[in-house]
């Protein structure tokens, strides 16, 4: 007669291996990210603890949890003891987390240098597989009024309208601007593209009497400011 397969399912765990418990007793800050997850899946496979897949799901992604992020439904679903829902889970958990950073860096509304203005775009550009660029609009004491999208398109690059951003502008009583785009290649070089937009809505903006501050080129984990080089 056959053995009947152990479960893997977390409420079998012996108390001392239950991540629901550990972080109940512990507090949450002592557990891994592939102890978490698992509290999420709640189960594994016949072959693998939930803790045991987790590990290796982030080890796929180098353990970065915004590449794991990245991974989409049917990337997820590729791991064996990953169904839809668990997929749909994990997708939901960490799309939670990025908005409750996104959420802590807006209150962050004043710039007062290129790494503020980083902290705020950073969630909003920096995992994108494609190329937007944005327009903060600040009034006289450097306050975030307005954030605007203003042209979303490939990895190639994005189109500008000068006139749009101005109209914007006056529309919100802005006496200041600050321009933001992401690479996805993750390249910090501003090209001559870049440069000459910058040119252009500084020169059009004078003329309002409303400055560009910075040029901002956001990537995951970095950025390069205009201002900071001098291309300002």
């Amino acid at each position: 007669m056959s053995e009947k397969p152990t479960s893997f399912s977390i409420k079998n765990w012996s108390q001392d291996d239950q991540p629901r418990e550990k972080l109940r007793d512990k507090g949450k800050a002592n557990l891994s990210d592939a102890e978490l997850v698992a509290i999420l899946i709640g189960s594994g496979s016949r072959a693998e603890s939930a803790v045991d897949l987790c590990k290796r799901i982030l080890a796929s992604v180098d353990n970065n949890l915004n590449a794991l992020g990245k991974l989409s439904i049917k990337q997820l679903m590729e791991f064996k003891g990953i169904g839809e829902a668990k997929a749909i889970t994990i997708t939901a958990a960490l799309e939670l987390g990025r908005r409750r950073r996104l959420e802590a860096n807006m209150r962050l509304d004043k710039i007062e240098s290129s790494r503020s203005v980083y902290n705020i775009m950073q969630p909003l550009l920096g995992d994108l597989p494609h190329e937007e660029f944005w327009v903060l609009y600040l009034n006289n004491s450097n306050k975030v009024i307005q954030k605007n999208q203003l042209s979303k398109g490939g990895i190639t690059g994005t189109l500008v309208d000068v006139r749009l951003v101005l109209k914007s502008a006056l529309e919100v009583g802005a006496t200041a601007l600050v321009l933001c785009h992401n690479h996805p290649s993750g390249t910090l070089k501003a090209s001559k593209a870049d440069i000459a937009i910058t040119n252009k809505l500084k020169t059009a903006a004078k003329s309002l009497d409303i400055n560009v501050l910075d040029h901002l080129i956001i990537t995951e984990k970095a950025y390069f400011s205009f201002a900071d080089e001098n291309l300002m």
